[in-house]
């Protein structure tokens, strides 16, 4: 049998989303015959698998001893460098520089990407004790691709990470990159439209002008800021945040970006001797709404340090 006393940072999930960050060793074949045969139960009492959980709550797991081993909490994120740019930081939010050649998250075997590099300072600062969760580690709102630097955010509490995730859905986080185009952009500003799907098996998008089944609509407006020998430093404006959509949106208008080797011009990369595409999340504004308990963000526009690609235009 395993007791769970759920905390602030558990709380507002479903009891089958906890019970799998918390037990991750049973499976969940048997997370729901339990569930159906009243083995798990909520304040001493049956509950269906979308109950969702409120601090205070008691949830009991009645489970073989080998299988109720709570989640073994992974200090790996020790190893990471120490070096890490706040932008901005309070109870809920940080928000800090993403370098390139730093992957977002784990999943290619590096122990030091940003993620991690975030959980060691504040595990050292003292705002994150894994002891002391049961399914919670501060997480990223959002992700950059390892050749791309600029801001990058987590949330720092479960209610936080809701809060953020709904308002990136809802369209209330205005993003805004800098990039350098490896051709001239169609107009000196527009607001641009088509559809995107992603192939999962080669990690790259198409783009159409039409719908078509299966494809996401995207929206990308950009704004020309320099022109100098065939390149262009162009502001982006991120209107939905699809995989690869500043990338791959400008190269379907005939304007790549600099250095890019998935949908860049190679020739252009090769004369110039970049070959890690030219993009930097350079700012981040909230337009969240008065109800919103980090609606205080909206007083506040985070930029980044300005990248070195946008030296060669002054």
């Amino acid at each position: 049998m395993k007791n769970f006393l759920i905390n602030e940072n558990d709380s507002g999930q479903r009891i089958d989303k906890f019970i799998t960050k918390a037990l991750p060793d049973l499976p969940k074949s048997m997370m729901y015959k339990l569930i159906r045969k009243k083995d798990i139960k909520l304040n001493g009492k049956r509950c269906e698998i979308s109950t969702r959980l409120e601090t205070g709550d008691t949830v009991t797991v009645y489970i073989k001893d080998e299988l109720s081993s709570a989640k073994h909490r992974n200090m790996e994120f020790m190893e990471a460098s120490d070096s890490i740019d706040i932008i901005y930081e309070d109870s809920s939010i940080i928000s800090v520089f993403k370098p390139l050649g730093v992957d977002s998250h784990p999943g290619s075997g590096s122990t030091d990407t940003m993620i991690d590099r975030i959980k060691k300072y504040l595990y050292v600062k003292g705002d994150y004790t894994p002891l002391s969760e049961n399914s919670f580690a501060p997480a990223l709102c959002s992700r950059l691709d390892r050749n791309t630097c600029g801001i990058i955010t987590a949330a720092k509490n479960s209610a936080a990470l809701r809060e953020i995730n709904s308002a990136i859905r809802s369209g209330q986080i205005i993003k805004t990159y800098l990039c350098v185009t490896a051709a001239p952009l169609p107009k000196d500003r527009d607001i641009i439209t088509a559809y995107l799907k992603k192939d999962e098996n080669r990690n790259t998008v198409k783009i159409s002008d039409t719908r078509i089944d299966g494809y996401k609509p995207i929206k990308t407006g950009y704004k020309v800021i320099a022109s100098k020998k065939g390149l262009t430093l162009a502001e982006v404006t991120l209107f939905t945040g699809r995989t690869h959509q500043i990338r791959a949106h400008l190269a379907h208008i005939g304007a790549p970006l600099l250095g890019d080797g998935k949908y860049g011009d190679i020739s252009v990369n090769k004369r110039y001797g970049v070959f890690m595409q030219q993009l930097c999340a350079f700012s981040l504004r909230f337009q969240l709404p008065e109800e919103s308990p980090l609606h205080y963000l909206n007083d506040t526009e985070m930029r980044s340090p300005e990248p070195e690609f946008a030296e060669f235009f002054r």
